[in-house]
C-alpha cells in the first residue's frame, strides 16, 4: 500500500479532534511524560497548545515529545518539538472552553495558569488499515504483508 502523506497528516488532525488526549514529556531525562488534553487552532497546524499549572514540570519548557493514540487504536502519532510556555491573552480566550475551566476555579485570571505551546519540528505517523485480507489472516494465524498492514510516515512538518 503506497503511503499517503498528505492524507496522514489530515487524519492526525482528525484524529485529534475526536480524541485529544496525549502523552507530553520533557527531553531533559528528569520526568516521565504525563497526559494532557491537546488544544487546537486550526491556524496553526503545526502547533499544539495545553492548559497547565505553572507548577507543572512541563513549565520549563525545552525539547519534548507528544505521543498520540486515537481512540479507535487506528491511528499512532509520535511528534517531536519545543514546548515553551506562552500566556498570549489572545491565544488564551481563543482556546478557553468549559473543560479548561474545570481544571481552573478562577478562570482566565487564575494564578496558576499557563498556556504550553508546543511547537512541532518533525513527526512519526502510522495508521492502521488492515485490509479484509490482513484481518482473516490474523484470525487465522497467517502472516500479514506490509502491503496489508496500513501507512506510515516519517514528516518534516504537520502542515496539510
Amino acid at each position: 500500500m503506497a503511503t499517503d502523506t498528505h492524507k496522514l497528516k489530515e487524519h492526525l488532525w482528525e484524529k485529534l479532534e475526536n480524541g485529544p488526549f496525549t502523552m507530553v514529556g520533557l527531553h531533559d531525562g528528569s520526568s516521565h511524560s504525563e497526559p494532557l488534553t491537546a488544544q487546537l487552532d486550526k491556524d496553526q497546524v503545526d502547533t499544539l497548545w495545553f492548559f497547565i499549572g505553572k507548577d507543572n514540570r512541563l513549565a520549563k519548557g525545552g525539547d519534548a515529545t507528544v505521543n498520540f493514540v486515537a481512540k479507535g487504536q487506528d491511528f499512532f502519532a509520535s511528534l517531536s518539538g519545543t514546548a515553551t510556555v506562552d500566556n498570549n491573552p489572545a491565544m488564551i480566550d481563543k482556546l478557553w472552553s468549559r473543560q479548561v475551566e474545570a481544571w481552573f476555579p478562577g478562570g482566565k485570571a487564575d494564578p496558576n495558569l499557563a498556556l504550553l505551546r508546543f511547537d512541532i519540528s518533525d513527526a512519526e505517523l502510522w495508521e492502521a488499515d488492515v485490509s479484509l485480507i490482513g484481518q482473516l489472516k490474523m484470525l487465522f494465524g497467517g502472516k500479514i504483508k506490509p502491503e496489508e498492514s496500513g501507512s506510515h510516515a516519517v514528516v518534516s512538518n504537520t502542515t496539510i
